[in-house]
């Protein structure tokens, strides 16, 4: 049996201005089966999670680049 899809989430690349970005809303809009657009905005918690996930991929790489590195 196949699943079902309801949603499907679009991530952009970089951070985009409210209204730079409303010609792409609106182009997703005008495709077949689209309901709504819903736009995410970037707040603190955006800001905090990338931070961090930026601060273990440098930690992983600086553990890899000299495994014997004390923290």
């Amino acid at each position: 049996m196949t699943d079902r899809i309801v949603s499907l989430n679009v991530v952009l690349e970089r951070e985009v201005r409210e209204d730079d970005c409303e010609s792409l809303v609106n182009a997703i809009k005008m495709l077949k089966g689209v309901l709504n657009v819903e736009k995410d905005v970037a707040d603190i918690a955006f800001y905090t999670a990338r931070s961090q996930a930026k601060l273990e991929l440098m930690n992983e790489i600086r553990d890899k680049l000299n495994p014997f590195a004390k923290h």
